[in-house]
């Protein structure tokens, strides 16, 4: 088993993708903040279990490949990111915005501490392995 493999840093990597993706997705609501009608999205946070195995929509074992360039060929009966959250009930401004800033900003300060716990947890699991197999 290559250490990639691993359940945990399987898990970590995937919980920093989500991060990634969801700080696009928070960067986009925050510049459509003074578009009309513009409603506010987020990311579904990824589940796993006990063993660090993704359960859930996305629990195929690997997470779906991503467009990033119109050129790409779409992936077969998968989609092209993680699934988003539509939550309804944000208060509008009279334009029909329904963006707070402040919200998003808090959102985007969070995800930022999340994803920087999860690269120091990935890094540092990455350190005991090869302390452990004896490369260092």
């Amino acid at each position: 088993m290559a250490i990639n493999d691993l359940p945990m840093l399987a898990a970590l990597r995937t919980k920093m993708q989500w991060h990634q993706e969801r700080q696009k997705v928070l960067a986009e609501n925050v510049s459509n903040s003074d578009t009309p009608n513009f409603r506010p999205r987020d990311l579904v946070e990824p589940k796993f279990d006990s063993a660090g195995q993704l359960t859930g929509p996305t629990a195929g074992g690997s997470l779906p490949m991503m467009m990033t360039s119109a050129s790409h060929l779409k992936p077969p009966g998968g989609t092209t990111s993680f699934s988003e959250d539509r939550r309804v009930g944000f208060q509008t401004r009279p334009a029909g915005n329904a963006v707070n800033l402040e919200d998003q900003m808090m959102k985007v300060s969070a995800n930022q501490m999340d994803y920087a716990a999860a690269t120091s947890l990935y890094s540092r699991s990455l350190g005991l392995l090869k302390t452990a197999i004896g490369k260092r």
